[in-house]
């Protein structure tokens, strides 16, 4: 005969459950544990029957669509790896072990994946925006990898809300030629979205730009105006010319820092031929020897003039005032004023002039960061020197972080070259900074001045994990193609007496992971390659 349960408010049942049908009955009839289960389970099916269905919330709209080709099954594949490991803890990340490291090669995928114009297979998309959460690096080849699908699904999870500050701050930007949607986005869109617009347009009509920027500048916070100011580096013109003198006199010290700078970049603008003027009457030609020279005198004030145009009055802690002063006013004189106050002498010969009274340092210095800021190739040889002349005693500057900028400048096979030689001069303790201004691959003179390098270093049998970064950069920069080359370095030849203990066992060990990269990032291009 079925059992009749009496039911019992839920309240009751929670406490007959905690304090045990020993102590407190569950209901009139079965007091016990399967009483309990009988009227809790009775309760259950009440409760729901009794639910009233809720309002659905509204469908997100669908997503857009990319129009660019999926990936080949090949290349899907090897991105679910190369995400799979990136959040394996440890991964196969780290320097010691033959395997290669994935986590430093999904750069390079996503790189190659956007320049052949795939799109990201939808399935991956959320692991995807991890990595470029987690990784910053990542963002801006994973967003343009991701696509307009990419960004619709960040707008469906908090998580992934970086994506939606990026370049277009999550939306389409409006058509440079409706006047109404720019101005719009202008007065109310996010700083993100208002920088990215002011890069549009400028784009389109530098004029229009200008003219939109002076509508909101004087309301502006300080910290905004320099990021506008800052983003009119990319494409500046003497257009821009008014616009930024008058920035010479805005309220904020780092708006009218940049506004200089920028203004000394163009040769032709009349604040360059101001700091142009004050240079001449600090640095000229001593002709009174057998052999010419520079003299320095350097300033023995700061104006309020001097000020206005971007002249810093106080020094650093460490440097003197006149020294400081004067790097100033040199950095900013276009550096085409140089030959015609020495006689028609070529940069060269103007650097390879010897400076009176110790100002040679600070002097070429000076001319290395007026070189950076005007892009000009025929003074960063001649600052740069031969590369086989040892840092200290070349003819710019000795800081290494100095010479990346100037070779910066230099076109990309030059660049190349040049650094090779430096190798193969001096070795690579000093050359990792240099190595990272190199276009990759590397072209063959200096895949070649590295490997050579890192082997010599072997045979020397120096400390190797001193060569770490250097081995890592090989691993990312060389040309795959190499890889067969390099396959007799793998061995483990004897160690000599002096090495130190274990040194050789890594050095097979990193030659090794070494040549195994290099064929897995000939693979990763192959499966990428349209079939």
């Amino acid at each position: 005969m079925p059992r009749t349960i009496t039911p019992a408010p839920w309240e009751e049942l929670v406490t007959t459950a905690l304090l045990g049908t020993d102590r407190r009955p569950a209901t009139a009839g079965d007091g016990g544990p399967a009483g309990l289960l009988d009227a809790a389970a009775l309760h259950t099916v009440r409760r729901r029957a009794g639910l009233l269905p809720a309002a659905p919330a509204a469908r997100p709209v669908p997503a857009p669509v990319d129009p660019r080709p999926p990936l080949p099954p090949a290349a899907r594949r090897r991105l679910a790896q190369l995400l799979a490991d990136r959040s394996t803890p440890g991964g196969s990340g780290g320097r010691r072990g033959t395997a290669p490291d994935l986590t430093e090669l999904i750069p390079q995928w996503l790189a190659t994946a956007n320049q052949r114009g795939f799109r990201a297979p939808a399935e991956l998309l959320p692991a995807l925006l991890d990595a470029a959460r987690a990784r910053t690096d990542l963002r801006p080849q994973a967003l343009a990898f991701a696509g307009p699908r990419g960004l619709w699904l960040a707008g469906l999870n908090p998580d992934w809300k970086f994506a939606l500050r990026g370049a277009s701050g999550g939306s389409s930007l409006p058509d440079p030629t409706e006047p109404e949607a720019v101005t719009r986005l202008w007065e109310e869109g996010l700083f993100a979205e208002r920088v990215a617009l002011l890069g549009a347009v400028r784009a389109h009509d530098p004029a229009a730009a200008l003219a939109l920027l002076a509508t909101t500048w004087a309301t502006e916070r300080a910290e905004d105006r320099l990021m506008f100011l800052d983003s009119l580096r990319t494409g500046l013109s003497p257009l821009d010319e008014p616009f930024l003198e008058q920035a010479l006199s805005d309220r904020s010290r780092n708006v009218r820092s940049t506004a200089a700078e920028l203004l000394s970049a163009l040769p032709e603008s009349a604040l360059a031929g101001r700091m142009a003027a004050r240079a001449l009457s600090c640095v000229s030609p001593d002709l009174t020897s057998d052999e010419a020279s520079v003299a320095v005198e350097a300033p023995h004030e700061c104006d309020a003039a001097m000020e206005r145009d971007g002249v810093v009055a106080v020094p650093p802690s460490g440097r003197g005032e006149r020294s400081w002063w004067l790097g100033q006013l040199v950095e900013a004189t276009p550096l085409a004023t140089w030959p015609a106050r020495f006689a028609g002498r070529s940069a060269r010969e103007v650097v390879g002039l010897p400076v009176a009274d110790g100002w040679a340092e600070e002097l070429h210095a000076a001319w290395c960061r007026a070189t950076v800021r005007q892009r000009d190739p025929e003074w960063a040889r001649a600052l740069l020197g031969a590369p086989s002349v040892p840092p200290s005693n070349g003819p710019g500057t000795a800081s290494l972080a100095e010479r990346s900028k100037l070779l910066g400048i230099l076109p990309a096979p030059e660049r190349a070259g040049w650094v090779a030689g430096f190798i193969a001069a001096h070795g690579l303790s000093e050359a990792f900074q240099l190595l990272g201004v190199c276009p990759t691959p590397w072209a063959e003179p200096l895949g070649r001045a590295v490997v050579d390098a890192l082997d010599i270093a072997r045979d020397a049998g120096s400390y190797p994990w001193s060569f770490s970064g250097v081995m890592g950069l090989a691993e990312r920069c060389l040309n795959p193609a190499e890889a067969d080359r390099l396959e007799v370095l793998t061995t483990t030849p004897d160690e000599p007496e002096d090495a130190s203990p274990g040194a050789n066992g890594y050095w097979s060990e990193a030659f090794q992971r070494l040549v195994s990269t290099l064929r897995l990032r000939a693979a990763m291009d192959s499966e990428l390659t349209p079939a």
